[in-house]
């Protein structure tokens, strides 16, 4: 089977290119059906690479393409798309929309990625909005698609209906799901309760075919894993998901605390620390990489400003699985669309 093309932009995010380069090691380490595109300024990834002694083994597996510029978290994203074409982003961009890459992973600034998806690499025709979706840990060790949660604010209802048909081709072909349940988020489980868009919304969903569509959901069900998707606009969604990122810190750092508190505690935390690891892992955002804009001609994959290596090496396996199981197609399929 052919390698999966990756470009990842080495220069954002908070610790680049030290994580980004890090994140790219790991993943050859792991994976023999991936090249990966080192695009950034070409001294500071060498400097990274050198940190690796076994490098040489996986000199075949990637490359470096040098990009001098860096878009800054704060420069304006339409501005910095159109006008900084050296940076390792907008070139990143480009090798998906050129086909030179089969996907793209950043944690550079957000906007500026959602504006280099729509203008550099296209929406599939017929897709109104592309979501973000990231999958977050449930009470239930699996995850639940969580779209869209950063791209769409301001969304109509038909758009709603579109996330939760791309969610649920996603959810089927990467993670194995089958009949995936799809949760509308609302303030309340009742078919009457929410706003204009979700009342306007769950008729829509009723009706539609091949979504498992089991109504309205809370925000509280999304952690407890009662549904499968849970398709929002972008304000909601990107409230819930950084809502689970403190409240998840917030409780990890209070157990540690706990802990730590005398000597019987510390003793009672060596007998369970593999344990303990092995379920907070679970329960860590990170291990799942970062969010597809799901939609575009071309896969882009967004990580959070602060990834740290694994993180992004996630990301990469999630290209690899997207490119293989040739998911864009299959959206296609799926929304009878013809580009």
């Amino acid at each position: 089977m052919a390698k999966t093309v990756v470009a990842l932009d080495c220069m954002g995010g908070d610790y680049a290119p030290e994580e980004p380069v890090k994140g790219a090691v790991e993943a050859l380490r792991e994976k023999d059906n991936v090249f990966i595109k080192l695009v950034g300024q070409t001294k500071l990834i060498e400097d990274e690479l050198k940190k690796y002694g076994d490098i040489e083994k996986y000199s075949d597996l990637y490359e470096i393409i040098d990009a001098p510029d860096v878009i800054d978290m704060a420069e304006p994203p339409v501005t910095a798309i159109r006008e900084k074409t050296e940076s390792s982003l907008v070139k990143c961009l480009y090798a998906v929309r050129h086909g030179e890459a089969d996907g793209m992973v950043s944690a550079g600034s957000s906007g500026a990625v959602l504006v280099g998806g729509h203008l550099v690499i296209g929406r599939l025709k017929g897709v109104q909005r592309p979501p973000f979706a990231p999958l977050l840990p449930t009470a239930k060790k699996k995850p639940v698609l969580l779209l869209d949660a950063g791209a769409n604010v301001d969304v109509r209802a038909s758009m709603l209906l579109q996330f939760a048909q791309i969610g649920t081709v996603y959810m089927e072909n990467i993670l194995g799901f089958e009949n995936p349940k799809v949760g509308l988020v609302s303030v309340g489980t009742e078919e009457e309760k929410g706003n204009a868009l979700t009342k306007e919304a769950f008729p829509m969903f009723k009706e539609a075919k091949g979504i498992n569509f089991v109504g309205n959901i809370e925000a509280r069900d999304i952690p407890e894993g009662k549904v499968d998707i849970a398709v929002c606009d972008a304000f909601v969604g990107n409230a819930i998901l950084k809502t689970y990122e403190g409240v998840g810190a917030m409780i990890l750092n209070t157990v540690i605390d706990t802990l730590k508190t005398n000597l019987k505690t510390k003793i009672g935390a060596l007998l369970i620390k593999k344990q303990f690891k092995k379920s907070m892992k679970a329960f860590d955002i990170k291990e799942y990489g970062g969010a597809p804009l799901l939609g575009l001609k071309g896969l882009l994959m967004k990580t959070h400003g602060n990834s740290k290596a694994v993180e992004i090496k996630n990301s990469i396996f999630q290209c690899i699985d997207y490119n293989e199981l040739d998911l864009n197609n299959k959206i296609k399929e799926r929304l009878n669309l013809n580009d």
